[in-house]
């Protein structure tokens, strides 16, 4: 069959997301696909790939959501129409597809646990959370009806009643890595006070003056913004801000060790954090809180340490102890590398995900068309 033709969008997501421009859309092009990509990309002045179209769209954030939302709709209803593939990664847009007419297949990405991610939402007021979320469970029910889902986790697949093929956040895996330093702590991801952005602060505290630096990589929300500024004014912590994810994996390279400070969450708790795989792909050793998944692989592999959730002293004990044991850091780093290697290779899952997405777009009707909705 021809390359396929593929329309990409994302109203929340940075567009530089990992998954998907430097996973999903980067192994489509390589495949030789036709792909546009609709994403905020003013909002967040993110570059554009030469080898792709891009569509700007406004920002989906908070509580300002309908603006994006119908510019979204617009670029569907206009462009869709010519795609093989329509790739959805966000599940506000699924609200936008009744009335709008496909003739390729509808595929949307399921990033995460969206009803249970409301708890660390703080914009939705409490009250109205568990109203929220059974509206969520009603949309996701109508999703497996009306289009196709890729999994990012095996553990989503207990919200569905059918099954869909899981796709896991793998990442690319050198070949070889330099081993781990003894100064650099490092952090790459969304931060928040969920994903533990003050127990990381407050471990920094604790080690100004142990000759460790804390790199700081990602996106923050207000809370987290305000915290991280005055760590760095205070020289706890450098905070590089939101890098592309080529350009963050150089810097976790040689790093004494990778943090992953997740909350006990619900989201969280059937999930196997991406930067745990990135770590240890960089042959870095991984220090995180007990979340079952994250758990499961530290100790089949060897390959880091698990601290207590919230607690800030313990994450600071356990970076010395890497910092005092080049041994164990080196062994940690090598063990993860070569685990991330033999099982968790994007490359690897690519294959996966283009052969997916090819059967899918062969599956589909081109006439008549698929109708999601009334018009």
């Amino acid at each position: 069959m021809p390359p396929l033709r593929v329309l990409v969008c994302t109203v929340v997501h940075h567009p530089q997301d990992a998954r998907i421009l430097h996973r999903q859309i980067k192994a489509m092009v390589e495949a030789g696909y036709s792909v546009t990509y609709a994403a905020p990309f003013s909002a967040y002045d993110a570059e554009v790939w030469p080898e792709i179209e891009a569509i700007d769209l406004p920002r989906a954030s908070g509580r300002s959501r309908v603006a994006a939302l119908r510019a979204a709709r617009r670029v569907l209803r206009e462009r869709g129409r010519d795609a093989d593939i329509v790739l959805l990664h966000d599940p506000e847009l699924l609200l936008v597809l009744p009335g709008l007419t496909f003739a390729g297949a509808v595929v949307w990405d399921v990033h995460e646990d969206t009803g249970a991610a409301l708890v660390a939402k703080s914009w939705i007021p409490g009250a109205l959370r568990p109203l929220a979320r059974a509206g969520i469970r009603l949309m996701e029910g109508r999703a497996e009806r009306t289009v196709r889902l890729i999994l990012a986790e095996e553990g989503y697949r207990a919200r569905f009643r059918g099954i869909h093929p899981v796709i896991p956040n793998t990442t690319y895996v050198p070949d070889a890595v330099v081993p781990p330093g003894e100064r650099r702590v490092v952090y790459v991801g969304h931060l928040a006070r969920a994903r533990g952005v003050d127990v990381m602060v407050e471990a920094a505290r604790l080690l100004r003056g142990h000759g460790v630096t804390f790199d700081v990589i990602g996106h923050a929300d207000n809370h987290a913004r305000r915290l991280l500024l005055a760590a760095q004014e205070a020289g706890d912590v450098h905070w590089h801000g939101f890098v592309a994810n080529d350009k963050a994996m150089a810097l976790v390279r040689g790093a004494l060790c990778g943090l992953s400070l997740l909350r006990d969450l619900p989201n969280y708790r059937h999930s196997m954090p991406t930067k745990v795989l990135e770590y240890m792909a960089q042959g870095v050793p991984v220090v995180t809180t007990p979340l079952p998944a994250a758990v499961s692989l530290i100790q089949i592999h060897g390959c880091g340490l698990v601290v207590p959730f919230d607690d800030p002293e313990a994450t600071a004990r356990a970076v010395l102890r890497l910092r005092d044991d080049a041994e164990l850091r080196v062994q940690m780093g090598q063990r993860g590398h070569q685990a991330a290697r033999v099982g968790y290779h994007w490359p690897d899952t690519a294959r996966d995900f283009l052969g997916r997405m090819e059967a899918w777009a062969k599956a589909a009707r081109p006439n008549p068309c698929l109708t999601l909705g009334t018009s």
